[in-house]
């Protein structure tokens, strides 16, 4: 089965929250906010139309089965830095839907002129570990119970970052 990657747009609204209801609960600890409340994905739309948020999706069969975000502060101290999201869903988990949603994370941020980039994960989502260390990005801190799920059990929270200003210059070297 194979899985198209394009931008998120407004009109993707209902199905982003169809797609955060199909996925567990645990896959959306580092998110912050919850993506399955329609608020959430309301916000995420404005904050895309205000240049905070780039957003990809992966559609197969009309269908979200994965998603990613690049989210950027144009007034902090970190203009160079720009956060990663990637969710994916289960079922699609190892047949390149995440690397793809990531790669053209990277382009965009390239674009934007964005010299690191940061991730934030649970660090038992191997998976997700290691596809990001695939692509360049390094452990840089581990919090202790930073976020709590529903049911309030704490969890760790894994920090990564990948300084794609040195690897585009490693490149062209």
């Amino acid at each position: 089965m194979s899985h198209r990657i394009r931008r998120f747009t407004a009109d993707d609204q209902p199905a982003m929250i169809a797609f955060a209801q199909r996925l567990p609960e645990h896959d959306l600890l580092f998110l912050g906010r919850d993506l399955k409340h329609p608020r959430v994905v309301a916000a995420w739309v404005e904050a895309m139309e205000a240049g905070y948020i780039d957003g990809l999706v992966a559609e197969e069969n009309d269908q979200l089965v994965g998603t990613a975000a690049l989210v950027c502060d144009p007034l902090g101290w970190s203009t160079h830095v720009g956060e990663v999201r990637l969710l994916v869903t289960p079922t699609r988990r190892g047949a390149g839907v995440g690397r793809d949603l990531l790669e053209g994370i990277y382009v965009i941020a390239r674009e934007r002129g964005l010299r690191k980039l940061v991730a934030n994960m649970t660090p038992d989502q191997i998976g997700s570990v290691m596809l990001f260390e695939s692509l360049g990005f390094r452990a840089e801190a581990l919090l202790r119970d930073q976020v709590r799920d529903r049911q309030g059990n704490p969890h760790d929270l894994a920090i990564l970052s990948a300084d794609i200003a040195r690897e585009a210059g490693t490149a062209t070297a």
